[in-house]
């Protein structure tokens, strides 16, 4: 584990940061971020990492660009990446009835769009076709473009699934959960639209947490909300949103307290997390929010 890097607040926040060594990982690096930037940052963060789901974020945010530069719309059919009446919107919120995992093609449905909640890499990936068709830009290429260069993330790779095949650092991610507190890239109003619900009331699994009734999720970004359990902590605030990835890495952005959390680990996702992390996410609160 290399040095502790920090920059402010002072030392109290080191000992919380710290807890991550605990986590049986072999290599760990965490950071704590606010709207200014890094507050705190400790362990191994210029390593790279694998994100796995975290990627998703990386990937929502270059989609938002898109319709932003008005070469995607969130209610135009996908069809023939997705399911017969699956639009954009569908496809970010989990909402497009394919089922998780649909390689190789033809992707399957479960349900019609709109129906379930039903978390999907498969949706995910033909929604990197369809940008990518539309904008006649590779999809990794294009969040290379549209997010990686503009907000120096030097570290940032997507070559693959938008899903879940993206590799960067503590350092990258903390610029971009930085930019998903104070928005740069999109307009607050296009991010607020992408953390807030989308199709209410669905329920759905959260992975590795089971069921939830209702079971929300924004644009490629998973809310908080009321669910419980959870992996974000229980003083974080409902508007809290993020990921986190089978490779035992979490981000999460809660912008009613102003702060934002990243968390990269070589461990692979397990009971260990699902016990460990809301109960840091409760420290990093405490010490910085009382």
């Amino acid at each position: 584990m290399s040095t502790p890097r920090m920059s402010t607040p002072a030392m109290s926040i080191v000992d919380t940061l710290a807890v991550a060594e605990t986590w049986g990982a072999e290599n760990v690096g965490v950071a704590v971020v606010g709207a200014g930037g890094t507050l705190a940052a400790y362990g191994e963060t210029g390593r790279t990492f694998r994100l796995a789901s975290v990627t998703k974020p990386l990937a929502a945010l270059a989609v938002l660009v898109a319709v932003e530069e008005s070469a995607v719309e969130l209610d135009a059919p996908v069809e023939p990446y997705g399911p017969a009446g699956a639009t954009l919107r569908h496809l970010l919120a989990h909402a497009s009835g394919l089922v998780f995992d649909g390689a190789p093609a033809p992707r399957r449905a479960l349900s019609r769009p709109g129906a379930t909640r039903i978390y999907s890499n498969a949706g995910f990936e033909a929604m990197g076709e369809y940008v990518s068709a539309q904008t006649g830009i590779g999809f990794g290429e294009y969040v290379r473009q549209a997010v990686c260069e503009p907000l120096g993330l030097h570290d940032t790779v997507l070559d693959g699934s938008p899903a879940h095949a993206a590799v960067s650092t503590v350092d990258d991610l903390a610029v971009l959960a930085r930019e998903l507190l104070a928005p740069r890239l999109v307009h607050a109003s296009t991010l607020a639209e992408a953390t807030a619900v989308q199709f209410p009331g669905l329920s759905g699994v959260l992975p590795g947490f089971g069921r939830q009734e209702p079971c929300d999720w924004g644009l490629g970004f998973e809310l908080r909300d009321g669910k419980s359990p959870h992996w974000t902590g229980t003083r974080n605030s409902p508007g809290t949103f993020g990921h986190f990835g089978r490779a035992g890495t979490f981000l999460w952005v809660d912008p009613g307290l102003g702060l934002a959390t990243v968390a990269l680990t070589d461990r692979e996702f397990g009971e260990w997390a699902a016990a460990a992390w809301p109960a840091y996410s409760d420290r990093i609160i405490s010490r910085l929010r009382g």
